[in-house]
């Protein structure tokens, strides 16, 4: 009897370290904190999570593999997720669809490539000469920007959690050299999200594809420049030996967020120890992606400048406030015409104003 009890009561204090842990990432008011909810443990859980990455991708598929283990590991093995490659289930650019039809329980991407399924979406990846990776996590998580990004995921019977960010990227690639903005004009550039239909207007032609087939669409001539992430995915890839100028800043993406997104039927069909075992997961996988790119961008820059003798090149003045210019124009014609992209933009631009401010004072002077 005394055996029985024992592993009784360690079985509910596992259950209720997990919930008093996600109280600690998430806000729980008091009524939350003295609910009682009954759990089967004996009941298992075999999901699947599909990705916009090559398999075992570094940090992005590796993360997402790791989310995985970490859910397994604090539920005691009752949801346990097989991780697939992007087209290993479905191709890179199907997650949205598969996660929403119930193909897969889980997703692991990037929201501006969803921008076809509902334009407010690549508000939630970034915006073209937008706040910084840790403004973007204050506003998601602080400043309303979730609840808005929640609401338009319900549409689609998806439930999405901020799952890391890769930081400021660069600029991109050419084997021209864009002295004005009219060099851009007429190239078939790589670039998705909202940067992509700034260069668009620019005169460019966005071209949106996965990462993984974008050193063989330079090659060939199937575009002529492209944006992937930064120096080390970049250095991963070899643009460099098909390249000759890399360009900054990433004007386009100066944070990009991105996504766990769970089906939301199978979501709220769980007990809510695993509900608050993946809102940890993610949680946890937040600052340790960003920390990852920050750690392995410095690195591979170097190796880069020094090593391989790229010529990183400046964007002009002039061209990057002509596509500041065109950003606003962009950005203007989306949210007058989309409710939600409007929802979401004044929520982003009435916090962006107030953390600027303060990030002035506190960080911009010092730098």
């Amino acid at each position: 009897m005394k055996k029985f009890q024992r592993r009784d009561f360690i079985k509910t204090a596992s259950v209720a370290a997990v919930a008093a842990s996600a109280c600690g990432l998430v806000s729980c008011n008091k009524k939350e904190e003295t609910k009682t909810v009954a759990i089967n443990t004996n009941k298992k859980y075999e999901w699947k999570m599909v990705t916009s990455w090559p398999p075992k991708f570094p940090i992005l598929g590796e993360y997402a593999q790791k989310i995985a283990d970490w859910i397994d590991q604090m539920s005691g093995g009752r949801l346990k997720i097989q991780v697939y490659g992007g087209g290993e289930l479905v191709p890179a650019l199907e997650v949205f669809d598969a996660v929403s039809f119930g193909v897969s329980e889980m997703g692991h991407s990037a929201p501006y490539y969803w921008a076809g399924k509902a334009p407010a979406n690549q508000f939630f990846s970034t915006i073209p000469f937008g706040m910084n990776p840790r403004q973007m996590n204050a506003w998601l998580f602080f400043g309303g920007g979730l609840e808005i990004w929640r609401e338009l995921y319900a549409d689609f019977n998806l439930y999405p959690f901020p799952s890391g960010n890769t930081g400021g990227q660069m600029g991109g690639w050419f084997n021209k050299e864009i002295s004005s903005i009219n060099d851009l004009k007429g190239l078939k550039i790589r670039m998705p999200g909202l940067g992509g239909k700034v260069i668009t207007k620019a005169g460019a032609t966005s071209v949106l594809s996965p990462g993984g087939e974008s050193y063989t669409n330079l090659e060939r001539g199937v575009i002529d420049a492209l944006e992937w992430i930064g120096p080390y995915h970049d250095y991963l890839m070899g643009f460099y030996k098909i390249s000759q100028y890399y360009y900054y800043p990433g004007w386009h993406e100066t944070s990009s967020n991105l996504e766990l997104v769970v089906n939301r039927d199978a979501y709220m069909e769980l007990p809510e120890d695993l509900k608050a075992i993946i809102d940890t997961a993610a949680k946890a996988s937040n600052p340790l992606i960003q920390s990852a790119f920050d750690a392995k961008n410095t690195e591979y820059y170097y190796k880069l400048k020094d090593e391989e003798n790229v010529e990183f090149r400046q964007y002009p003045e002039d061209v990057l406030q002509r596509l500041n210019k065109l950003t606003s124009d962009v950005v203007n014609d989306i949210v007058q015409k989309d409710p939600m992209s409007k929802k979401a933009f004044d929520s982003y631009t009435k916090f962006r104003k107030r953390i600027d401010s303060w990030f002035e004072i506190s960080e911009t002077e010092y730098v």
